[in-house]
């Protein structure tokens, strides 16, 4: 882990930096205050490329963050945080965006439990459409914008209720030949990563791993539990308990929405948000879907058996993590 930027060390000659809020293995958070608007505070990402590293390797990684800030500066949501800014100095490349002050949902949730209740089910839907807005404005991008961590602990609740999807850390822009790159590498939280996503940057994510996100995050703040991951899923057809049994309030349409985000296979979840969403808030499923009888155990083929590329990506998970 990299030592962080001491605080009052102006970076670009601009941010000066109060104290960090967020470490990583490749780099630190930081929050900081903007010399040239007086009142702005903005959160700071911090990407090292190494300096062990080879030249030509630094360089690719230069370029790929680069390619990444580009994207998301262009993006303009309620939803999201605003990127303003983006720059390098020495071997470290920076992101500037909007501060987002206010709990994240996993605090939110902890709370909760250590009370013995369950956040407010009506609370969490109200929640659920705001992130379902977030991601349909960035699957809608040309190419889309998949995130590739959705999880509770990178979404806040801002002091005037609104969400706001954060850490931007995995985004990647998918292209038509499937040729992509990350800056920071990585394969999300394992709670919360679909199957398929555990082959990293090969691995073939689309706009349907950020609905297993979604999917799995709901089951999450609406049970207090998180769902069995993936990998064990695989190997345990059971493991994945239903919502209901866990907190009966839960409506049943909004467990079968769930259950059918958290489908092994990609190809057995909701093809687009919007579609997610109609099951979600209006218990619409399409025909002959496995969805469509989720009063029964609705995780389709997936959960029977997976094709032989995601056996596959199952190998390369394991192999991973033993490495």
């Amino acid at each position: 882990m990299i030592a962080p930027v001491k605080s009052g060390k102006a970076l670009k000659d601009r941010y000066v930096i109060s104290r960090v809020i967020g470490r990583g293995g490749m780099g630190s958070i930081y929050l900081a205050d903007d010399n040239r608007l007086a009142g702005r505070v903005c959160a700071i990402k911090e990407v090292s490329q190494g300096g062990d590293l080879p030249e030509d390797l630094r360089a690719q990684g230069r370029d790929q963050f680069y390619r990444e800030a580009s994207v998301l500066a262009r993006l303009d949501h309620p939803n999201l945080p605003k990127v303003s800014d983006f720059f390098s100095e020495a071997d470290r490349d920076y992101l500037v965006m909007d501060f987002v002050p206010g709990e994240d949902l996993k605090s939110l949730m902890d709370s909760a439990r250590k009370k013995s209740q369950f956040l407010p089910a009506p609370e969490v839907m109200g929640w659920a459409g705001q992130i379902a807005d977030a991601l349909e404005y960035l699957h809608s991008q040309d190419p889309p914008v998949v995130h590739r961590d959705i999880k509770p602990s990178n979404l806040k609740l801002t002091p005037n209720r609104l969400i706001k999807l954060v850490d931007f850390g995995l985004v990647k822009q998918t292209a038509p030949d499937e040729v992509t790159v990350t800056v920071i590498q990585g394969r999300g939280t394992a709670t919360y990563t679909p199957l398929e996503q555990y082959g990293g940057d090969t691995g073939h994510t689309d706009r349907r791993s950020d609905i297993y996100a979604f999917g799995a995050t709901l089951y999450h703040l609406l049970t207090n539990q998180p769902p069995a991951e993936a990998k064990q899923r695989f190997l345990q057809a059971d493991a994945l308990e239903r919502p209901r049994l866990i907190n009966p309030q839960i409506n049943s349409s909004v467990e079968a929405a769930i259950l059918w985000a958290m489908a092994l296979h990609p190809d057995d979840r909701p093809p687009h948000i919007d579609a997610f969403r109609q099951a979600l808030f209006k218990g619409t499923f399409p025909a002959m879907s496995p969805a469509a009888t989720l009063a029964g155990i609705p995780l389709g083929r997936a959960d029977q058996v997976l094709a032989a590329a995601g056996a596959l990506l199952l190998l390369i998970a394991l192999v991973a993590s033993v490495s």
